[in-house]
């Protein structure tokens, strides 16, 4: 089932939460719940690219996270959007336009993050020091 909390000011229109699923997940541990928020192929990345350039565009999203699919990408930021991690703000213009960018919940996310990528790098054998990778996408720009 779908449904939507809009909030209107001044013209835009915020959805928060769209989908909702059918069945509750059997989630035990509180690792769990957190992997299944933020874990997967493209949702850290999607949360480090809104970490480091703020609010995106749908556009700008799918250019920097090449070879993902649209079909992927809408998914994924319908999941994140509904779990709270990401506020989709739609402006009541023509053309339409979308802008993306993390909550305030999403946002807290950023130093789990890069506190992983260190613990990666360092299991990977790329460095015996913890330091970030010059492949972070907070270290790119």
């Amino acid at each position: 089932k779908y449904y939507a909390v809009l909030k209107y000011y001044n013209g835009v229109m915020e959805v928060r939460n769209m989908y909702k699923p059918k069945t509750e997940k059997d989630i035990r541990c509180p690792l769990e719940y957190g992997m299944e928020l933020f874990g997967g192929k493209w949702k850290p990345r999607i949360i480090c690219m809104l970490g480091l350039n703020g609010t995106m565009r749908y556009g700008e999203l799918k250019r920097e996270l090449a070879p993902i699919t649209d079909t992927v990408l809408a998914a994924t930021l319908k999941e994140m959007i509904n779990d709270e991690l990401v506020c989709r703000t739609q402006y009541e213009e023509i053309p339409p336009r979308v802008e993306y960018s993390l909550t305030e919940i999403g946002g807290t996310l950023k130093p789990v993050l890069v506190n992983m990528c260190i613990w990666s790098r360092m299991r990977m054998g790329e460095t015996d020091e913890p330091s970030l990778c010059t492949k972070c996408y907070y270290i790119r720009k």
